[in-house]
Parts: structure tokens; sequence; C-alpha cells
């Protein structure tokens, strides 16, 4: 890897992503970390870029965002970007990435295949989960590395020839795990000091810890999930890694003045104009009666919508602290289908995500 292909460029949010070529997505269970990794790819296969999204839990959970049958271990192309583009999604899986790695560098998929049936893959990922994760991350690894027309013991592509994706997105463990997953070859030394296990580690943690590679983390504007967030991008940082961008998902506006959240919060706000409101409204004779309780009710809808949006700007602020550039994914109503997936990918992509 040359420094030219390794450096990534400038200080504002699309550094976090330009010139990378490994884009691992992370954070705590329930914040969209598939959904902002799938609009991650897609804003990077933007105008006529090549993507790998790969999955590595086995959950299948971007077959089912895209409302697909359960995918094979395949590179399927599966997404057509914005402007142009392609992304395609590999569901990988310890067992088959083992097969696919004796095959492609050692010419033993029989061997392999005979591990298989003995139940050795199984009981060897079991009891050493360092290599169940250095066969997944190899996979995406390996894929980073890989040139057009060259893959294997047998095919060597030609000085120069252009990578075979300009991007892999990494679906990746949540936050609670992330940095033992990715400190590979911490978790591999106890296994195997010297060896071909050993040697596949150390590509991989080359490439993890290189320029060419960016964790970043999908949070929402809450305390649990904002806290996670930072203690992850601390535990990156102390193993050498380097975090990219946070990831703000379900984003909205602010909908209140600063004025109104702070009467609204405090129980200081006027409801005059909500009485007026309901009256201006033209209501059933019946409503209106009742117009006190419903305007105590409008009154405290306020009240905890001036609350949420005081602890999201509170969040916010914390999370700027961290110095990592913050880009947001808005709310889509409705839920996310294709249509919200590309209007999410359009919106990294005018706040400067791009290859």
């Amino acid at each position: 890897m040359s420094d030219r292909e390794q450096a990534p460029r400038g200080d504002d949010p699309g550094a976090a992503f330009a010139g990378a070529r490994l884009h691992i997505v992370t954070g705590k269970g329930g914040t969209g970390k598939t959904t902002a990794a799938t609009a991650l790819a897609l804003a990077l296969a933007s105008r006529g870029g090549r993507v790998l999204l790969v999955e590595v839990e086995g959950r299948q959970g971007v077959a089912a965002l895209l409302g697909s049958a359960p995918l094979p271990y395949e590179e399927r192309e599966m997404l057509t970007a914005p402007g142009g583009g392609s992304v395609r999604v590999l569901a990988a899986d310890p067992e088959s990435a083992l097969l696919e790695y004796l095959e492609l560098f050692y010419g033993l998929r029989r061997a392999g295949q005979a591990l298989t049936r003995t139940g050795a893959v199984d009981f060897a990922t079991g009891i050493a989960p360092g290599l169940r994760d250095v066969l997944l991350t190899g996979k995406a690894t390996e894929a980073v590395r890989r040139r057009a027309g060259g893959r294997g013991r047998s095919s060597t592509p030609a000085p120069g020839t252009p990578f075979r994706y300009d991007a892999v997105v990494m679906d990746a463990p949540p936050t609670g795990r992330i940095g033992r997953f990715l400190n590979v070859g911490s978790e591999v030394a106890g296994l195997a000091r010297v060896g071909p296990v050993r040697d596949h580690a150390d590509r991989v943690t080359e490439v993890l810890r290189s320029a060419w590679t960016r964790v970043h983390f999908v949070t929402l504007l809450e305390e649990m999930p904002a806290q996670e967030t930072r203690d992850g991008i601390d535990e990156l940082r102390g193993l050498g890694l380097r975090p990219g961008a946070v990831l703000v998902n379900l984003a909205t506006p602010a909908r209140l003045d600063a004025a109104t959240v702070t009467a609204a919060a405090t129980g200081d706000l006027d409801t005059a104009p909500i009485e007026a409101g309901l009256k201006a409204a033209g209501l059933r004779p019946e409503l209106l009666e009742a117009h006190e309780e419903l305007t105590a009710d409008l009154a405290a809808e306020v009240r905890a919508h001036a609350v949420r949006q005081l602890l999201e700007e509170r969040v916010r602020r914390d999370l700027a602290e961290l110095g990592a550039p913050i880009v947001e994914l808005p709310w889509m109503e409705g839920g996310v289908d294709l249509d919200a997936l590309g209007a999410l990918a359009r919106s990294l992509i005018d706040q400067g995500v791009e290859r």
C-alpha cells in the first residue's frame, strides 16, 4: 500500500470517508447500524463507484432491510447508487470464509470440506473466537486489497491494475464487541505465533491499522448510545485504530425556538396561543367545552418535546467534544425502504461523504 493510496484528505466531515477503502460501521444495538451501513455504501458508490457491503454477524440484516430472501455466501449485486454505481452485498460466515481461503491460497478446498463435515470448523471457532474474527475480518480486508482480475494463488494482476472495489463497507458487531473483533493480532497471538494463521492475521492487521481503514460509530441523540460511542472511540484509539465519523441516526430538526423551549421545559409556557388555536380550528362544540383540558394536554406535549430537544442539544454538544466529524441521517417518515435508503445516501453525499 503506497502513501498515495493510503492518505485521507482534509479535516472536514468528508475527510473521515475520502481516501479510505474500508469503512467499518459499528454502534449500540438498536441505533440502526445496518441501515446506516447500507446508506453509506450507497453514498460511496455514487457517481459510478463499485462498493462491497459485508455483513459479518450472521443475522441477514441487510437482506431483511432490502426485503430479500436470505443471501448466500457470494458477492451479489443488490443496489444501484444515486448517479450510477453499484453495491454488492456479501453475507459472510466463518465456515465459508475458511473454505474460500483454503481454496484460493492453498488449493485445499477438499480438506476444508472435510473439516466442515467433521464439525472441526465450528469446534475451532467456538473455543477460539479470535479465529472466527480473523476469518471474517480477513474476508473484508481481502476484498479491500483485491485488484481487478486478481484473486487467489494463480492470478497476479499487473502493477497499477485498479482495485476491484472502490470501497468496502462492513456492517460490524456492536460497540461492546468492536474492539476485540478488530484487535485480531492480539486475539490470534495466543493461538498461533507462526504459520499461515498468524500470517493471515498479520495481513488483516496491516489493513485495519492503515490509513485505508476508518471505524464509524452510529448513535442516537440519547445518553446510552452516546456513552457507548464515547467508550468505543476511546477503546479504538487505545488500540491504535482510526475512528472515522459519528453517524447520528434518526435526526430531526429543532421545531421550537430557544425561548419556547426554555419556557416549556420550566413550566412557564404561555398557553394563550394554544387556546386561541383551538378556537380557530373550528372544533366541535363538545370539544371546545373541554378546551381547558385539551390545552393542558397539548401544553404537556410541548413540554415533553422541549425536554427532549434540550437533551438532544446536550448530547450533540457532548458528541462534538469527541473530536470526530459528525454527520446526520434524518428520520424517515414511514420507515426505511429502497427509496428511503436512496434519500439517506443523498443526505450523506450532501454532507460531504465521498470516496
